[in-house]
Parts: structure tokens; sequence; C-alpha cells
């Protein structure tokens, strides 16, 4: 690729302290990259590693023109490197987002690039379950999905990763959206266009830890609910209502109790299981509520989605 010319493909990685993986993967994409009918890049989003992440991307930069690497000035998360990756992409074909782990087998790409030649916009990989990723791995999973779909406005299938291809114009699309809370895996399905799915087997790790834990798991789920469904919303005020019937239709039984001379027993149990309830409900109400409010809290402050400490220049 001479100066100033634009790649056909760019590799988009993010990459959290993932020093033991990176040369691995660089080689392999390599391979890929020479296989594909144009000029490839590989665009790797250093997001705030405290390894020596941000040392091997340099070192490989400098021996191949073809590697760029975008170093954040601190970790600001998975989806703020996806979206600085989208977003310094110069392709002028597509664009294929993957991890730095080696679990999105690079080898997967001409099949993919295959598919989009063939007219899909965006080709998307779902992973299939396998006996590897354990039981609570794909039961969270499962249960993450179903949920998404059940109350959001999209239909994102079961084990859609963040591997896929997109068509430069797919990324323009992406790159025009306003969200600074970006969930990009519920984005992308957002946004249309002709789709294809390609199911694969994700592979074990190259190295390191998953930066995935339960807790951030769980916030991704949250980003993921909140972000295309206002469905929680309305089933908070429904639950409310239901809560409000039931002390309506509790309140009528008392009174016709009162009137007829029905005796009642008097307790403690039947009070605070009727005030548990209506603050259960309450709190599950405020709750969601407060959800909504910490998103338009965070969107209107309208922040970066990342800085960037340095990157390599783009002119040779």
């Amino acid at each position: 690729m001479t100066s100033g010319e634009s790649p056909v493909y760019s590799f988009v990685l993010p990459a959290h302290n993932e020093e033991m993986n990176l040369a691995t993967m660089a080689e392999r994409l390599k391979v890929v990259g020479e296989q594909l009918d144009g000029e490839f890049e590989i665009v790797w989003v250093n997001d705030g590693s405290t390894d020596k992440t941000g040392e091997l991307l340099d070192k490989m930069a400098a021996a191949d023109q073809r590697i760029r690497p975008v170093h954040f000035s601190r970790n600001f998360g998975h989806m703020a490197a996806l979206t600085a990756g989208l977003e310094m992409a110069r392709a002028t074909g597509a664009v294929i987002c993957m991890d730095s782990d080696g679990q999105h087998p690079p080898e997967l790409i001409p099949q993919m690039v295959g598919q989009w030649q063939a007219g899909a916009d965006i080709v998307q990989t779902v992973r299939l379950p396998t006996a590897a990723e354990g039981v609570v791995k794909r039961v969270s999973s499962r249960a993450f999905y179903r949920i998404l779909n059940l109350l959001g406005d999209i239909d994102v299938p079961e084990g859609a990763a963040d591997f896929r291809l997109m068509d430069r114009q797919v990324v323009d699309a992406l790159n025009g959206l306003p969200e600074q809370v970006r969930f990009i895996r519920g984005l992308v399905h957002w946004v249309g266009f002709n789709r294809q799915y390609l199911p694969y087997e994700a592979v074990p790790r190259l190295g390191g830890k998953t930066k995935y834990s339960f807790f951030k798991m769980l916030r991704f789920a949250f980003a993921g609910i909140t972000s295309f469904s206002t469905r929680p919303l309305r089933l908070s005020f429904l639950m409310a209502t239901a809560v409000t019937l039931a002390a309506a239709v509790y309140g009528a039984y008392v009174l016709f109790c009162y009137f007829s001379g029905k005796p009642l027993t008097p307790g403690w149990t039947s009070m605070l299981f009727v005030i548990m309830i209506l603050g259960g409900a309450q709190l599950f109400a405020i709750g969601i509520a407060s959800e909504y409010l910490a998103r338009m809290f965070v969107e209107q402050k309208r922040r970066p989605v990342y800085l960037i400490r340095k990157k390599r220049d783009i002119a040779r």
C-alpha cells in the first residue's frame, strides 16, 4: 500500500492488556489479509493497557506500515475502543471487527468477504454453543439475548458476537449516530441493511484472562436493554397498576368484612406483607426509572466517547 492510498479492508481490534496475543494475531491477520483481493490495514486500539501492549503495537507498526495503533489516554472500555476503531478505519470496501484474544478466528474473514461480495452489507458471526463454555456461561448468555429481544426493540440472534464485517456505508451510518453510551451490538442491528449470518465455533483464548467479569457483563446487559427499549418503564407502570388494583381489592374486602360484621384477624403479618409488596413495587419502578435517568445524564453531558493519547500517523 503506497503513501496516502486507502485500503480496501480494515481490521479493527480493541486490545486491553493483550501483550501475549498481539504477535500471533498480527501474523494470522497478515496471512488472511494477503489472501484478499485488495490492500488491508490493521487498526489496533490500545484501550489504556497497563502491560506492554502499547509498546508492542508501536514496534509492530514501525515494522509494518499496515498496522496502525491508536492509544487511549486511559481505559474507556470495549465499546469505546470499537467506536474509535470504526472512526479511524480508512477502508473503502469493508471493515471487519474482532477481538484480540484469538477467540474470533481470522481464518473466517475470506468467507465473510465472500458473503459481502455476494451482496451482504453486514456479515454477522454467530457463536455456536460449545461444551468448553461451561453451564454458567451458556445459561447467562442465553438469558441475556432472550431478555434483550423480549424487552428491546431489536432482534439480536443468540450468540451474535462483535466479530462482524460491515460495508463502508454501514460504518458511515454507525459513525454518524450521536449516542455517547454505545451498545454497538444493538446499533448494528438497529441501522438495518442487508444482513447475513455466519455460524462459528469460538476457540480458547491464545493467552491471558477474559476482561469481562460477571458484573461487567451485567452492566453490559443493562446498557443493551436500556439503549433499545422503553418497555421496562412500561413494565414498572404495569406492576404499579397491578399492585394498586390488588390493594383496592383488598381494601374492598376489608370494608365488606367491616360492614357485614365478619371478623378480621388482626396481626402484623398481613400488614408487613402488604407493606413489602408496595415497597418492593415502588423501589423496582424507581430503580428502572433511575437507569434511564442515569443514561440521560450521561448523554446530556456530551463528553467524548474516548480520548486519544497518540496514534500512528496515516501519512507514510
